[in-house]
């Protein structure tokens, strides 16, 4: 034992550092084999390989947070900032898409087309599927923002049920895009438009699972007693990372299929 006379937490020494490394590092390699040899074992093996990482690192966080006590004022603080920054590199990340789009929309070439979307390319309706989708993330922005509040108040069954009904949501959201890629009468190989319009939205439904999965990870937690009052960082950081989601597909909605198409 020792006397602790500073506020930080100094982490042991863990393996998972260098696992997920390993991990990150095999999972591009593997897609790379995956596409041109049409074998994706390797890809799956990965994909499973880094999720497993991913979950036993968390858990170690956990423990620390909620058993251990490791997790003072001054590591929850520090916390918050480095989150702050890791959406900071997501604003810039999502940046580079609607860069891409506007240069190719403005400054076109014949390679192109004289107009935008190309001629022939049969774009989709605004105002069916991608106006749901972004009145059921704003709706879950609210019922999210509720459960925050709750959670602050000491409401923990009301805070339950707002958690688990924006995973719902999350999960509808996910259902409605998957089926707005089915019905796309153009596919991401046709002509820039087509890349830029399914990497963009793509990625941003990845956000979406990523988001849905953190918020039921949150939701899991809460049933079990793991949050307080004073004690919610899992909580706060999964709603800026989802209102940062809810906000980037405002910017979708009127960039891409409002005035794109």
């Amino acid at each position: 034992m020792y006397l602790k006379l500073h506020p930080f937490h100094m982490v042991d020494e863990s393996p998972w550092p260098i696992y997920m490394s390993i991990a990150a590092f095999h999972l591009p390699a593997s897609l790379l084999f995956s596409i041109f040899s049409y074998n994706y074992f390797f890809f799956f093996f990965g994909l499973i390989f880094i999720i497993l990482v991913f979950m036993v690192w968390m858990r170690d966080s956990i423990r620390e947070s909620t058993f251990q006590g490791m997790h003072t004022f001054k590591v929850m603080s520090g916390i918050r900032l480095g989150f702050i920054w890791f959406i900071v590199s997501e604003i810039f990340f999502f940046s580079a898409f609607f860069w891409g789009f506007f240069h190719s929309s403005f400054c076109l070439v014949p390679e192109i087309g004289v107009m935008w979307p190309p001629v022939g390319m049969d774009t989709l309706d605004t105002f069916s599927v991608p106006l749901l989708n972004t009145l059921v993330l704003l709706s879950s922005g609210v019922s999210l923002t509720w459960s925050h509040h709750e959670i602050m108040m000491g409401k923990m069954k009301s805070a339950s049920f707002g958690l688990i009904l924006t995973v719902f949501l999350g999960l509808y959201f996910t259902l409605l895009q998957m089926f707005e890629y089915y019905e796309s009468s153009f596919t991401i190989c046709d002509s820039i438009f087509g890349s830029i319009f399914f990497v963009a939205t793509g990625f941003h439904g990845l956000h979406v699972i990523i988001g849905s999965t953190f918020l039921l990870v949150c939701f899991i937690r809460l049933k079990s007693n793991q949050f307080s009052s004073m004690h919610l960082v899992g909580v706060e950081t999964a709603s800026w990372y989802w209102h940062f989601v809810d906000v980037v597909w405002l910017f979708l909605f009127v960039c891409v299929y409002w005035w794109g198409f």
